[in-house]
Parts: structure tokens; sequence; C-alpha cells
């Protein structure tokens, strides 16, 4: 095979989500650091602070992905999974700031067993758009739900993605149920890292890539 056809095809299956996979570590240590400084301060149960801190440690890759998607928009690259992956990450993550203060508003306890289902949103929330934003992506591409929901149910990263969103409320609930309680913010932080299982998809997207490439 030539060089240039064999380029090319190596383009072709490379999606793109070992740039995905280095935004993640940033989000989970800018979380930790502010909730470690807000505990310092003496701001432990402070709704704001648990906001700020729950969205760096769950969500402050999705702001490196959405960059990373944007930054493909005005390359001109070629549509990709990995960029589909990315704008669904960002479009996901303003729904749990919503969820979190409309359940203070109606008066659930953050900290107690049925609050479990906040941190779930802070950390999976983008994850979840981006699985819808993925099958969105093979639906365009494949030209039919079938043919999309065939795609989907035989790739690695989507499937693995499914798998976490499907997992982790039970983690969280049976952590609530044995008395894990986010009453600093450094709990907080380390409740919505271990919740964030978001580098699990794109690193099974990096790996298959490299399968791909020997």
């Amino acid at each position: 095979m030539p060089i240039n056809e064999m380029e090319s095809k190596e383009e072709s299956e490379t999606e793109g989500f070992g740039e995905l996979l280095k935004f993640t570590v940033g989000g989970f240590l800018g979380g930790f650091f502010l909730g470690v400084l807000l505990d310092y301060l003496s701001f432990q149960r402070s709704p704001v602070g648990q906001w700020i801190v729950r969205t760096f440690s769950g969500e402050g890759e999705s702001v490196f992905e959405g960059i990373y998607a944007l930054r493909q928009r005005f390359r001109h690259a070629k549509s990709s999974l990995a960029e589909a992956y990315g704008w669904g990450k960002v479009l996901g993550m303003f729904a749990p700031w919503l969820i979190d203060g409309g359940s203070r508003l109606i008066g659930v306890n953050v900290y107690g067993v049925e609050g479990f289902y906040i941190p779930y949103f802070y950390a999976l929330s983008d994850q979840i758009g981006a699985n819808v934003s993925g099958l969105a992506f093979l639906h365009r591409k494949e030209g039919s739900w079938l043919k999309a929901l065939e795609k989907y149910f035989h790739h690695p990263v989507m499937l693995t993605s499914l798998l976490i969103i499907l997992i982790v409320p039970l983690g969280l609930l049976i952590a609530r149920l044995l008395g894990f309680s986010p009453t600093t913010q450094t709990y907080t932080a380390l409740e919505t890292i271990v919740a964030n299982l978001c580098w699990l998809p794109p690193l099974v997207g990096w790996l298959k890539e490299k399968h791909f490439k020997y």
C-alpha cells in the first residue's frame, strides 16, 4: 500500500480521542486544590463553594474539550466522533447547576442519602450529553437510526460511556448509604472526582486508535 494511502487510512480511522484524554487531569487537580483552599478558609459548607468545586472536579475537562471541538471547526477539520463528543460534553455541563439549585430550594438534604444524585449530574451530565451527541453524529454519518444504533452498540467508546452512565449512580448511592457525606469541600471534590469516570471513554478511544496504528 502506498504511503499516502496508509496515511489517509490512519487519518480516517483516528477519531481524535487522544486529544480529549489529556483534558481530565487539569479539572481533577483544580477541583481538589480549590476544595482544600476553601476548607482552609472555613467555607466547608458553602453552597457556592460546592458549586464551584463540583464544576471543576466534574466538568473542568468539558471546557477544554469544548475548546478542542471549537478548534476543530476553525481548522475546518473533518468531522469526527471525538469532536461531536466534545460538543456534547459542553452542552451537557449546565444541567447540574439547575438540578443542584432546584434541589436546595425545595429542601433536599444535599449531604444525605437523598442527595446522592447531585454529584452524579455534576460528574456525568456532560457524559450524557456526549453520549447523545455521539449517537446523533453516527445518525448523520450512517443516514438512518437503525445503522446508527448498530454502530453505537459496536463502538467501544459509546458502550463505555453508556456503562459508566448506568453504573456510577449506584456507586454514589451505596457510598451515601454506608455513611459518606460531603461535609467539607475536599470531600465534595473527592466524591465528584471518583464519580467522574469521563476519562474512561476517551481512554478506550485512544487505545482503539493505537490498535489501528499497529
